[in-house]
């Protein structure tokens, strides 16, 4: 599925999903990999949250997100994560970056990952605390309600991968990854078509849903209501939407 998925809405995936260098920060930190490690990205995409400072390989099925993969950016194998062409234990780290929910079989994904890597770090989503953002509760309750059913859940991944560590990425005020929560106290950007399609929980809904709620939004923001009701969020530094980063410390 991911491959399918990211061939049809990831087309312009590179001007609005920009890594935050905050959210990199961490994940930097908690990759422990040294300069001759090996760390494989599983569904890389175009290459966000990839580390520089050692050898990389990328593994993403989609001839679209591979496109967009910047000049100098580590090989990428063509492969889906259920069966990674790669030996047991060839690397020191196995990356995923919010993908493991569009796998087509996740269970196995999870499987090649604790097989090529002693360590594993995935970056998931809380679907219950994600789908409870403003957007999805007051706009897109069916966009919520679908949420609520994606899978595996983060814990569920975090046992299937051993991790030892699970830590919140909350959401700042600026952020840069154009994630779905991303614009949590800039609700006009939600307007913007190419905001909502690179967003996969967006991009993916029924359009007619999306129009409908979009247009529910923009008729709040321009009579005020959104900011009466939403006055709150002007004393936030950041929100918890629901994102994790699940790190495996074995060695």
């Amino acid at each position: 599925m991911a491959s399918a998925v990211y061939d049809t809405i990831g087309r312009g995936y590179v001007a609005h999903r920009r890594p935050d260098p905050r959210w990199e920060a961490i994940v930097a930190g908690h990759l422990g990999a040294d300069a001759g490690d090996l760390v494989v990205n599983v569904g890389a995409g175009s290459g966000s949250y990839e580390p520089t400072h050692c050898a990389v390989v990328a593994v993403e099925p989609s001839a679209v997100m591979v496109a967009q993969r910047p000049p100098g950016a580590a090989p990428a194998v063509r492969a889906g994560a259920s069966a990674l062409p790669l030996p047991r234990g060839c690397a020191a780290v196995a990356l995923a970056i919010l993908t493991v929910h569009h796998w087509d079989d996740a269970a196995a994904g999870l499987a090649e990952l604790c097989r090529v890597a002693p360590r594993r770090i995935v970056l998931a989503i809380d679907f219950e605390i994600h789908s409870h953002f403003w957007l999805l509760d007051e706009y897109l309750p069916e966009v919520g309600d679908h949420t609520r059913r994606c899978g595996p859940a983060a814990d569920d991944i975090a046992a299937a991968i051993g991790a030892t560590t699970s830590v919140p990425l909350p959401v700042p005020r600026d952020m840069e990854d154009g994630v779905l929560g991303a614009y949590w106290c800039r609700p006009e950007a939600y307007l913007d078509p190419a905001v909502r399609a690179n967003a996969s929980g967006l991009a993916l809904a029924d359009p007619a849903v999306v129009a409908r709620a979009i247009g529910r939004l923009e008729a709040d923001l321009a009579g005020g209501a959104w900011q009466r009701r939403h006055a709150d969020l002007s004393t936030l530094d950041s929100v918890d939407v629901g994102y994790r980063l699940l790190v495996s410390d074995e060695r």
